[in-house]
């Protein structure tokens, strides 16, 4: 059993609107880097603004705190998130699965994506909102096409956990990862997720606001962008969203 990680604190909702909007009402009184995780939402949201579909036994939290470090480096924490992300969800399906991480923060397993990261900046606040998909995965078809199929660790390993349990399993393996960036930089963070990362030396597409690249996933560089080689060089991405 994982033990709670000391200097952290954390509230336990059985319904609320969304983790990350209890976060902002909550930040300024908080003390502690503190794991908000709720039960229900009536309102969970996703990356830019999509909604997130949250059945009763899925896993919805938010953690909220107040880094030392310039903006650049704040959101260097989803790869802080998605490596404690798949060491608690390897400690829970054991070897019955595949992990592998989906640049910027999916959590693929089997190949498809079981859990979601979302970052949030407030007022001096990081608010880093992760759903994993512990009981159920949302249906096939309400997904964009050419997106990951939705997994749940229920439907691909037959092992349930509850959300409370897991927990306890992340904020355990979130907390040395963060000293680890804190003080080492984000160097063994990088080579870590380069270690996990899904479809590195393919070919995927990276879909902008605006535009649409094809290429070979060459790495992820010191910053945390995207390097892909395209048929008119390489290019790096701060953010997009990546296909198959």
């Amino acid at each position: 059993m994982s033990h709670w990680p000391q200097g952290y604190d954390r509230r336990v909702l059985l319904s609320v609107d969304s983790t990350m909007s209890e976060a902002q009402r909550l930040g300024a009184e908080l003390s502690a880097p503190t794991w908000i995780l709720a039960h229900e939402q009536s309102a969970a949201r996703g990356r830019r603004g999509r909604a997130w579909i949250n059945p009763k036994g899925n896993f919805a939290a938010s953690l909220v705190m107040r880094p030392e470090a310039a903006p650049d480096q704040m959101a260097l924490r989803s790869f802080v998130a998605a490596l404690a992300l798949r060491q608690a969800l390897e400690d829970v399906v054991k070897e019955q699965a595949t992990l592998g991480l989906k640049w910027p923060n999916d959590v693929l397993l089997n190949g498809g994506k079981v859990a979601g990261i979302l970052l949030e900046s407030v007022g001096g606040l990081l608010i880093i909102g992760i759903g994993v998909n512990l009981a159920a995965a949302p249906p096939a078809e309400g997904v964009e096409p050419g997106a990951v199929r939705p997994v749940s660790v229920l439907g691909e390993t037959a092992v349930s956990i509850e959300p409370e349990a897991f927990l306890e399993r992340l904020a355990a393996a979130f907390a040395p990862l963060e000293t680890q960036l804190s003080q080492q930089g984000f160097a063994p963070i990088r080579r870590a997720w380069l270690t996990h990362a899904a479809r590195l030396g393919e070919e995927i597409t990276a879909k902008t606001m605006r535009d649409t690249f094809h290429g070979r996933f060459e790495t992820v560089d010191e910053t945390g962008n995207l390097v892909l080689r395209t048929a008119t060089g390489t290019i790096s991405l701060p953010a997009a969203d990546v296909y198959f």
